[in-house]
């Protein structure tokens, strides 16, 4: 509640279009709310119009926060918003945030790392230019769980990749759709039927794409230790 204080005492606020609205809400009447939301190939603004506006509103003199969902140093432009802000002489403050495939496994009760399955994870942008030639072999497999983001529309071409660097078909798989929000959806198929899968559900962004043995079907007494490990 502390880090909220900021948002509360904020004259500008330049935000995400994922960001809740009872978290906007939490900015004083008098704020400008100024929305810099992105999709795929829809950008409010272009990543260097966004930076110039932070430091143009801060060298105003007025309090600016740059609100994002998930934590902004992962796919999140958090860095490169900083560089100009500091190159502009601008003093930053970052409070760090959860990032999507943490907030997502969590609120899925999906642990990415655990002792009897995975003792690495590594995430990936799904959505990014030369995707074909990027080396993504040793990111999933046996022991390793791979998370991606914004994998959705070219969910075809990642499985073909992942297939053809050698992992098997059937390695288990689960999109999660809306994490944390009422809407959360927990989806599962194998690497093999990603596709389908996302067409058949008609999955929409925002989501994670999760691969890996800890993206199976949980069993009784996986549910009952997660249920015990809550509680405690």
């Amino acid at each position: 509640m502390i880090r909220a204080r900021l948002i509360m005492q904020a004259r500008i606020i330049v935000h995400d279009g994922l960001v809740d609205p009872a978290i906007l809400a939490m900015a004083p009447t008098s704020a400008r709310l100024i929305s810099v939301a992105k999709a795929r190939a829809r950008h409010t603004l272009a990543q260097d119009a966004i930076n110039a506006l932070l430091v143009d509103e801060a060298l105003t003199g007025r309090d600016v926060v740059r609100l994002k969902g998930g934590d902004p140093f992962i796919f999140g432009r958090g860095g490169e918003e900083a560089e100009a802000c500091r190159a502009a002489g601008v003093p930053v403050e970052v409070v760090p945030g959860i990032s999507a495939a943490i907030g997502a496994a969590a609120a899925a009760q999906m642990p990415l790392t655990h002792r009897d399955h995975a003792s690495v994870v590594s995430f990936v942008a799904g959505q990014c230019k030369g995707l074909s030639e990027q080396d993504w072999s040793g990111l999933a497999g046996k022991g390793r769980t791979l998370v991606i983001y914004m994998g959705l529309a070219a969910a075809e071409a990642i499985t073909d990749k992942l297939i053809a660097d050698g992992l098997t078909p059937e390695i288990p798989v689960a999109v999660i759709e809306n994490a944390t929000r009422p809407a959360m959806r927990v989806l599962r198929a194998s690497l093999a039927g990603l596709p389908a899968l996302i067409a058949a559900h008609r999955v929409k962004s925002p989501a994670v794409i999760v691969i890996g043995a800890v993206a199976g079907e949980p069993d009784s007494q996986t549910l009952r230790a997660l249920a015990l490990e809550a509680a405690q």
